[in-house]
């Protein structure tokens, strides 16, 4: 797989977008009516529509090159997603092919990444009224600083191995790594892993340079060193006593575009290939480890953290859950002789395509509030998608980092450090919060200090067990002095906590609203924004417009004491909690939110705990800051009003201040301390993709593949999508004790007729009971029935001022439009004219004028029309005019092509030819 260097004269972050042309109709073509042309106001500006085979292949052209980033390009049309586009070399081409192109209205195309617009202006996210204002509260010192540094000695090396070859990947990928460790610390070592995001991958020369996707890099230039990106925070660890590997993913950032996670599971094979190799140099083979692995102290496997940047953090993600779940065929041999314990795993600035985390593995999760590439910050999945999935005792913890952006976290990624090209990516966003001079903005020193800082935080306490750290990282809300001058909130889920309110659709709210985080009623979101721009991290969607299970409620009060109570289903137990804790989302730029909190129990009896107060985030209304921070409130007042917490039946939020707004996430008794998590053995569901011909006729049902290993019963939402109706339907799945499947029937009906290909789509989210490895799968249904045959009429005569008009016939009707295109070619003899033909008509397909007067052909008119489901005829028709001047008769001459059921190929069909002549 090779992609040719690009030359970059301007270097542009991911929000790069151009003026969107005015909405023209997405009604489908009239029968017998041309086809749009690429370019025609059929399109949004960038967009162009070619058919292939049934199906559609869209294309978008950015205006300016976009570089290669963590987020991924999605197209859609209207609220419908119609899948993940693939990047071309230019970096600028953009291209999906849709097998099923039924009611894809043209005009309605948009390109989206991370939640932001790409090819048109970005909506503004709501913010209430006010300017970004820095974050003025100064929090409390934790009782202990993990950024500062320890006594031990750092040493630095690099070692680099045979590559490897990953499924799926025609490039074998590179097996090095940046170590850093203690040279003088006693015993074996916990292990810290560390892995890069998704970048380019060569360049030569310094900025503007080159730079390109791909791999192996081309002779002139070099691997673009992203894995050399976190000395700062390895140099930390290590002096700490960690041994720390940051590795190199160039090759697979260049191959990731062939899969459909993302590349997360290619991320994980080769952590894991990683791991097994240190897991050997532990052991017998540390005689033939490379030098720098002999320098330090040896790693212990058994306390093993993992952290990963951006799509990096999503092959952690994976690599977690198959250390403790392998895949069902996992070819790659890493589970032999060797083993690790994964303690804990730290995400900056993550992707989670999969919305999938693994819930009984500790992490903390670092979301840029400025973050330019994946700015719907759907990292917060990884702490919001593991509630209620397992046992619910492991910490997952969310930090905002106000004015961190995204490629800071990493040195080779940033302007002034790196070797390779590097930009700020929140610097062109125009959000007055994220600009470079922005106050609040952090400098790329003060990001990767906070960055260091906190992954030292979660080395001690899931690796080293110091809960002298905790308060940094489970919603306590104090700080670390080394990390200032970032302002980091936090809240998190786990540890000793029992839930209290977790919204769902037998809550019962009165003064507030149960809203729904992701639907398509807009009165019924919780922030009615629709499917794109999500306007906070909680509402990401998963596969759809609609997502079940997925509540919050909203609340908004324009004067003090109008109180919001909320019910759960049944009585609920935080007996044994010494706090209430809510996760609260108050709306950006509001200062001073005040509310009391109070609860009643099933006896009636009530207690009002006391107030809390909160700020909302900095926010100029473009970045996705409707965020939950982690208040919480001492449950001592119930216990002397003789509340019974043992049977809570209401949780109260009285508002004190003049007016706000807020959106409970969730509430929970919580208390002080990190309980134990040791993993549950949890079934694991792995979706597949099955391929098949459609067959001459009746009724079949068919299945999609899902797999399960392991033991156990649990739940999971699936949404299954049906291409033909352009819907995507969510229901739960039972995993039931003892299964290797999940049943997932689809019924089939096969025909003689020429159709679409069928395709059924399937993602699987975990509810309660299970983990989710390949969440992505589906079935295909090719059409396997011939392109009818395709004939024309006689030759027509017609006279200036009528129509030259042709009966286009098909042989048998289809099941969808059939496409016949049409290239005007010169004719023998004298040839029409551009004056002799309609100038509105020649403009709409070539863009050129009538005058001045010149053969037909030369103007590479091409135009198509379709012949509708159905039917077996049409007529194309080419419109001329009378000019009052006496000519000979005239011909033109069209060579024709037919949709072919191979999308890499055009069938031919007769040509045409027509006489004009000057009277009748």
């Amino acid at each position: 797989m090779s992609v040719r260097r690009i030359a970059i004269a301007t270097v542009l972050a991911v929000t790069a977008a151009t003026a969107v042309g005015r909405p023209v109709s997405a009604e489908p073509p009239r029968p017998g009516a041309p086809v749009p042309a690429a370019g025609s106001g059929h399109l949004p500006p960038g967009w162009s529509a070619a058919r292939r085979g049934a199906g559609l292949l869209l294309t978008w052209r950015a205006p300016a090159r976009l570089l290669m980033g963590d987020a991924t390009v999605e197209f859609s049309a209207g609220d419908r997603v119609l899948g993940r586009a693939r990047g071309d070399a230019d970096l600028r081409t953009f291209t999906l092919e849709v097998a099923d192109p039924r009611g894809i209205g043209l005009s309605t195309l948009q390109a989206r990444a991370g939640g932001r617009r790409l090819d048109g202006p970005a909506a503004a996210l709501p913010s209430s009224a006010g300017s970004p204002r820095g974050v003025a509260r100064r929090a409390a010192p934790a009782a202990v600083d993990p950024g500062v540094r320890g006594p031990y000695r750092p040493v630095t090396g690099e070692y680099t191995l045979d590559p490897v070859v990953l499924p799926g990947f025609p490039q074998p990928v590179e097996m090095t790594g940046v170590v850093v460790g203690p040279a003088d610390a006693p015993g074996e070592r916990p292990l810290v892993l560390i892995l890069h995001g998704r970048h380019f991958t060569c360049f030569s020369g310094a900025d503007p340079g080159e730079i390109s996707g791909e791999w192996p890099c081309p002779a002139g230039s070099a691997p673009v060193p992203s894995h050399r990106g976190f000395a700062e925070l390895q140099q930390l660890l290590a002096s700490q006593g960690y041994v720390t590997a940051s590795i190199s993913a160039d090759g697979v950032n260049a191959q990731d575009g062939l899969t459909d996670d993302g590349g997360a599971q290619a991320r994980s094979s080769l952590i894991r290939l990683h791991l097994a190799r240190w897991a050997r140099w532990a052991g017998a083979e540390r005689s033939s480890a490379p030098e720098v692995v002999r320098s330090v102290a040896p790693a212990d496997l058994s306390r093993v953290l993992l952290a990963g940047h951006s799509r990096g953090a999503d092959g952690v993600n994976r690599a977690a859950l198959d250390s403790l779940a392998p895949p069902p065929e996992d070819r790659d041999g890493y589970h032999g002789a060797v083993r690790w314990t994964i303690r804990g795993t730290v995400l900056l600035a993550p992707t989670i395509r999969g919305h999938n985390p693994v819930p009984d593995v500790p992490s903390v999760t670092v979301l840029p509030g400025c973050d330019g590439d994946v700015a719907d910050l759907q990292g917060q999945m990884a702490v919001d998608a593991t509630r209620g999935v397992s046992r619910g005792r492991a910490l997952h913890s969310a930090l905002y980092v106000v004015g961190a952006n995204h490629n800071f976290f990493n040195t080779e990624w940033t302007p002034g450090q790196a070797e390779a090209p590097a930009f700020d990516d929140a610097a062109g966003s125009g959000d007055a919060a994220c600009a470079g001079s922005a106050p609040g903005r952090l400098s790329a020193g003060a990001q990767q200090r906070m960055a260091a800082t906190y992954l030292a935080a979660a080395a001690r306490l899931f690796v080293a067990g110091d809960d002298a750290v905790r308060g940094l990282l489970d919603g306590s809300g104090l700080r670390a002095p080394s990390a200032d001058p970032a302002r980091v909130f936090q809240h998190a889920l786990g540890g000793n906590r029992s839930p209290l309110v977790l919204p769902g659709a037998s809550t019962r709210v009165t003064g507030g609203r149960l809203c729904a985080q992701v639907s398509t009623d807009p009165s019924a979101l919780c922030l009615a924004l629709g499917r794109y721009n999500p306007p906070s991290p909680h509402f990401v969607p998963f596969a759809s417009g609609t997502d079940p299970d997925r509540y919050a409620v909203a609340m908004s009060w324009s004067q003090a004491g109008a109180s919001v109570t909320v019910r759960p289903p049944g009585p609920v137990s935080v007996r044994g909690a010494t706090d209430l804790a809510l996760r609260l989302i108050v709306a950006p730029n509001l200062v001073g939110a005040r509310m009391d909190l109070a609860v009643t129990d099933t006896g009636g009896r009530r207690a009002v705990l006391g107030e809390v107060t909160a700020d909302g985030l900095p926010s100029s209304g473009r970045t996705t800051a409707h965020w939950a921070q982690e208040v919480r409130v001492p449950l001592g007042a119930a216990a002397s009003a003789g509340v019974d917490l043992g049977a809570v039946a209401a949780l109260e939020l009285v508002p004190r201040s003049a007016s706000g707004q807020a959106w409970l996430i969730d509430a929970w008794g919580w208390r002080a301390g990190t309980p134990r998590s040791e993993p549950a053995e949890l079934p694991r569901v792995d979706v597949g993709h099955v391929t098949m011909d459609e067959g001459d006729g009746g009724e079949r049902s068919v299945r999609i593949p899902v797999a399960v290993t392991g033991e156990g019963s649990g739940a999971v939402t699936a949404f299954l999508s049906d291409s033909g109706t352009s819907t995507t339907t969510a229901t739960r799945l039972d995993v039931r004790a003892g299964s290797t499947t999940i049943d997932v029937p689809i019924t089939i009906q096969g025909n003689q007729r020429y159709g679409y290909d069928h395709g059924f789509g399937l993602r699987v989210r975990a509810l309660r009971g299970v983990v989710v490895g390949a969440y992505d799968g589906g079935l295909l249904v090719r059409d396997d029935d011939p392109l009818p045959a395709v004939t024309a009429s006689p030759p027509p005569h017609a006279a200036e001022g009528t129509a030259l008009r042709w009966h286009m016939s098909l042989s048998a009707p289809a099941d969808c439009p059939v496409t016949v295109g049409f290239v005007a070619e010169a004719p023998a003899g004298s040839e029409v004219s551009t004056t002799d033909v309609e100038p509105g008509w020649l403009f709409e397909l070539t863009g050129q004028p009538a005058a001045p007067p010149r053969p037909l052909s030369r103007t590479d008119l091409r135009t198509s029309l379709v012949v509708p489901p159905g039917e077996t005829g049409a007529d194309f028709v080419v419109p001329t005019v009378a000019d009052g001047v006496a000519e000979p008769d005239r011909s033109l001459r069209f060579a024709t092509t037919s949709s072919g059921p191979d999308a890499a190929m055009s069938l031919p069909g007769p040509s045409l030819t027509g006489t004009l002549t000057d009277g009748p």
